[in-house]
């Protein structure tokens, strides 16, 4: 059967507006104000599925009547031309500052997961991670030692007779401590009875005017204390003594990690190199190569700041005939490990002890010792010794101490600095070898590109 040009018009026009959007205001807008569609000619008033097989039924909406008569309308969708969106859609602007604000802010949180998720482990297993720190400053001191005893013997003895000598080095000066204040012991129950009467009566003269016998009531209530928690005082002596064999095997175990360290601590980072992947191997190297010198650095000029402040408080002290002179002064060397606050408390000690034994004026010629050394320190040791090893500014090192020892107490006071030290370093040296490696990769392209014919005047093709 023909069917004719109009009707095939007809049915095209149909179709067309069989498969527009049926929104008000579009494309059919006619067919939703006017309710369902009149039929056409060409649809039966009783569809039925099994009348005339391959006879198509097409509906004629509103539209294609229109289009029939001449109205204009939106085109139908396939002709070339595009249907405006229904409603305003505008894509939503985020600054750039706060993008940046985001990025930042996220990668600052993963870092804080990560580093506060190494601390607890460490904090889980902390006398391994305080043995293993001492093994590595044990290390940093002895390796130049035993590595110059090796040019003359096996690497192995080296390495024991090391050891060996630096355990009866400490030893000694333990043992001659001990012997100093068990020398003066009688002499110091005098001079501290003598001390304190003479400093009572001090306080009761002007401008304090204490009320005569307030230290001796003083002195009474502190026995009564230590009369009703004598109970409380035993088991805080047999966990302590819990805590000595703690601190023993921390001292072990560090040891036993400095001979491996002193011995064959090269190969073993080598070798814990090669089980990374190629492409973090070199960084992880550069990174380690930082670290270590840092830290050899600082354990180095630490000891030299130390050494030299022990040695200028036990002269002093000394000389103004203060007693335990030499004890105060290797407590003085072991303070000094804590910067900023070791070595006032230390010498504050030591102002006490004058005080009690020597009276009002050599404590305050101890106190102006502690100011002077802190200028000697300050201004003279750390520039000199250990600028080339470790560059914060003071006010860093002041927070990190600060930090260490809110979070860790003595021991966090002590291994914080370095640590910050070392992280510092190893993010210097990365940025360096990352300058580097974007500074040899600019002549090459540069290079490439003259090679083939750009210039900067010519662009490539």
């Amino acid at each position: 059967m023909k069917i004719s040009a109009g009707n095939q018009r007809l049915r095209l026009l149909g179709d067309f507006a069989s498969v527009q959007p049926r929104e008000p205001g579009g494309f059919g807008a006619v067919w939703y104000q006017q309710g369902m569609p009149r039929r056409s000619h060409l649809q039966s008033d009783n569809p039925d599925p099994g009348s005339r097989p391959g006879r198509r039924r097409y509906p004629i909406r509103a539209a294609s009547r229109q289009a029939m008569r001449g109205i204009r309308g939106p085109a139908p969708r396939g002709l070339g031309s595009q249907r405006a969106p229904a409603g305003p859609t505008q894509e939503l602007h985020v600054p750039l500052a706060l993008r940046t604000a985001a990025a930042y802010a996220w990668r600052t949180l993963v870092v804080g997961a990560v580093v506060y998720a190494v601390f607890s482990v460490l904090g889980r297993f902390h006398e391994v991670a305080v043995a293993v720190f001492l093994g590595l400053v044990v290390t940093a001191l002895l390796r130049p030692a035993a590595d110059l005893l090796a040019r003359v013997m096996p690497r192995p003895l080296a390495v024991a007779v090391t050891l060996l000598g630096s355990i009866v080095l400490v030893l000694g000066v333990l043992s001659l401590v001990g012997e100093a204040v068990a020398g003066e012991r009688a002499g110091l129950e005098r001079q501290f009875r003598e001390g304190l009467a003479r400093i009572e009566r001090w306080l009761e003269e002007p401008p304090f005017r204490l009320n005569p016998g307030a230290l001796s009531d003083l002195q009474v209530r502190i026995g009564q204390y230590l009369s009703s928690h004598r109970s409380t005082l035993v088991s805080t002596a047999l966990s302590g003594v819990g805590r000595l064999v703690e601190v023993m095997t921390v001292f072990a175990l560090a040891l036993f990690c400095s001979v491996f360290f002193i011995h064959s601590g090269d190969r073993q980072w080598d070798w814990l190199c090669e089980q990374l992947p190629a492409t973090a191997r070199e960084r992880t190297e550069i990174a380690g190569r930082a670290a270590w010198r840092t830290f050899t650095g600082y354990t180095h000029g630490i000891v030299v700041v130390a050494t030299t402040n022990s040695v200028l408080v036990g002269l002093a002290l000394f000389v103004l005939g203060v007693p335990l002179a030499f004890p105060l002064a290797l407590l003085e060397f072991f303070a000094a490990f804590v910067p900023l606050i070791g070595s006032p408390i230390a010498l504050g000690v030591a102002a006490v002890v004058a005080l009690a034994s020597k009276g009002p004026i050599v404590a305050v010629v101890v106190i102006a010792l502690i100011v002077v050394i802190g200028q000697i320190e300050g201004h003279l040791l750390h520039p000199i010794v250990m600028s080339w090893a470790v560059r914060l500014h003071p006010v860093v090192v002041a927070l990190s101490v600060i930090g260490g020892a809110i979070a860790a107490g003595v021991l966090g006071a002590v291994v914080i600095v370095p640590l910050v030290s070392v992280v510092w370093s190893v993010h210097q040296a990365l940025q360096r070898a990352r300058r580097s490696t974007q500074a040899k990769a600019t002549p090459t392209r540069s290079a490439t590109g003259m090679r083939r014919g750009r210039g900067p005047n010519r662009p490539g093709v």
